[in-house]
C-alpha cells in the first residue's frame, strides 16, 4: 500500500530524527514485530485504555503526501465501503453516531476536515451542524490533552466519516480514562440524541453491577473495541448491553467478493466472569456459561490497517498515518448501524438472528485456549470474529 509515500515517510522520519519508541511506556501488540505501538498506556484498575495500534513505519506530513500528489497509505473509504458492501453514499441521513474517549483532541475538527477533503467527502463542521464536541457534561470545557488519545479520537471520527459520511458526529471528551468518566461521558451521549455510541477502548473485565448503568440504553446502539492482546476479556466489551466488536486482517482478492478475511491475532475474545450472557447467544454454541465476546468484527490488524490523520504528535508520530487494533473495528461498525437506522427498534441480540447477513470468517487465531472457538476462527460465531463481518447492513 502507497510505495511512494513510504519512500517519503522514511526520508521525513530520517530528517526529522524521529523519537525511538522502544522506551515507550505503552502495551506491546499482538503484532508488535518492531513496527507498531500502541498509543495508550496500559490501564490500572478501574480505568480503561485505548485500543488504537499505530504502524511506526507509514506515515508522512499532509505537505508532503500533497507535494507528491500521493494517496495516503492504509485503507480508505472505498476500500471499507467496498470490503462490507456498504451503501455509504445513500444512507445514514439525520443519523447521529457519537464517539466517546478520554482527553481532549484540540484539532479534532480540524484533522477531520483534512481527511474528509483527502477522500472526497462532504464537509463535517461545527458550522453546518454536522460536527459537535463536547467534554463529559455537555460543556466546552475540555479535558486536558493527550497525545495518544487524540490519536485515538482521530482514528474514530475516520472510520465514521469513512464508513457513513451522511452521519452526524457527536465527540464527547471524558476528564480522564476512569471507568467512572468515561461512563458519564456515554451518558451524557446518550441525553444528546446519540442513535450510535461507539467506545474503542477496554480495561480488565467487570461486572455490570458496578458499571453497566453506563451502557444500558435501549434504542441505542453501543459498540465497543473487544481489545487488542488476543485472548481474553476486556470491559465494557463484556458488558451484557454492549456489540462486542472483534477484529480481523482484510486482504483484497481475486474472488467474486474482492476481498478475504481472516481473525486477527489480537482481537480479545473469551467469556465474561461476571455478566449474563446475550439471549441470542444460546444458540451459537460459543461454549460460555456467561457473555461472549466478540459479536461481530471487522478490520484490525495494522498490516492490513487504514488511513488516518492526526496533527497531534505522540511519540514523535502525526500527519497521515496508518492504523489497527480492534479500536478501527468498533467505530466502523457503529457507523454500519448508523447506515442501517434501526437502532431505535432492535437491540443487540438483532445480528444473532440475522448472521446470514454477515462475512462469516473462518480462518485465523488469535492465541491458545481451553475451548477452541474461543480463540479459533470456525464456520459460525467464535470468539476473534464473533458472527463474522458485514455484508451490507442486513445484520444491523
Amino acid at each position: 500500500m502507497g510505495s511512494r509515500l513510504r519512500v517519503l515517510a522514511a526520508a521525513a522520519a530520517a530528517t526529522a530524527g524521529l523519537a525511538s519508541v522502544a522506551g515507550a511506556a505503552t502495551a506491546a501488540p499482538a503484532t508488535a514485530n518492531g513496527r507498531t505501538m500502541h498509543s495508550c498506556a496500559t490501564s490500572t484498575a478501574g480505568t480503561a485504555h485505548c485500543l488504537a495500534v499505530l504502524r511506526t513505519d507509514v506515515h508522512a506530513s499532509n505537505s508532503a503526501l500533497r507535494k507528491a500528489a500521493a494517496t495516503p497509505s492504509g485503507y480508505g473509504p472505498a476500500d471499507l465501503q467496498s470490503a462490507y458492501q456498504l451503501p455509504s453514499s445513500s444512507a445514514g441521513g439525520g443519523q447521529t453516531v457519537a464517539i466517546v474517549d478520554a482527553y481532549d483532541a484540540p484539532t479534532a475538527e480540524q484533522d477531520l476536515a483534512v481527511y474528509r477533503t483527502q477522500y472526497g467527502l462532504p464537509a463535517c463542521t461545527t458550522a453546518n451542524g454536522c460536527f459537535r464536541k463536547v467534554d463529559q457534561n455537555g460543556g466546552t470545557s475540555y479535558p486536558r490533552k493527550d497525545g495518544g488519545w487524540a490519536q485515538e479520537i482521530s482514528l474514530d471520527l475516520d472510520m465514521v466519516s469513512a464508513v457513513c459520511p451522511n452521519c452526524h458526529i457527536l465527540l464527547v471528551e471524558a476528564k480522564s480514562s476512569s471507568f467512572a468518566n468515561l461512563g458519564a461521558a456515554v451518558n451524557r451521549a446518550a441525553t444528546m440524541g446519540a442513535n450510535v455510541i461507539s467506545n474503542s477502548y477496554g480495561g480488565s473485565d467487570a461486572s455490570d453491577a458496578n458499571y453497566g448503568s453506563y451502557y444500558n440504553h435501549p434504542g441505542i446502539a453501543v459498540t465497543v473495541s473487544s481489545g487488542d492482546s488476543g485472548y481474553g476479556v476486556e470491559y465494557p466489551a463484556s458488558s451484557h448491553y454492549v456489540t462486542a466488536v472483534g477484529g480481523t486482517s482484510l486482504t483484497k482478492a481475486s474472488n467474486s467478493r474482492g476481498w478475504t478475511e481472516t481473525a486477527w491475532n489480537g482481537a480479545g475474545s473469551g467469556c465474561s466472569t461476571y455478566n449474563t450472557a446475550l439471549s441470542g447467544q444460546s444458540a451459537a454454541g460459543t461454549g460460555c456459561a456467561k457473555r461472549a465476546v466478540a459479536d461481530v468484527s471487522a478490520v484490525a490488524d495494522p498490516n492490513t490497517g487504514v488511513a488516518v490523520y492526526d496533527s497531534t504528535a505522540y511519540q514523535g508520530y502525526s500527519g497521515w498515518m496508518v492504523f489497527g487494533g480492534t479500536s478501527v473495528a468498533a467505530p466502523v461498525i457503529g457507523a454500519v448501524y448508523g447506515l442501517a437506522g434501526n437502532a431505535a427498534s432492535i437491540d443487540n441480540n438483532y445480528p444473532y438472528a440475522h448472521a446470514s447477513a454477515l462475512y462469516d470468517v473462518t480462518g485465523g487465531s488469535n492465541g491458545s485456549c481451553p475451548t477452541s472457538q474461543w480463540c479459533t476462527a470456525r464456520t459460525g460465531w467464535d470468539g476473534p470474529t464473533g458472527l463474522g463481518t458485514p455484508n451490507g447492513v442486513g445484520a444491523f
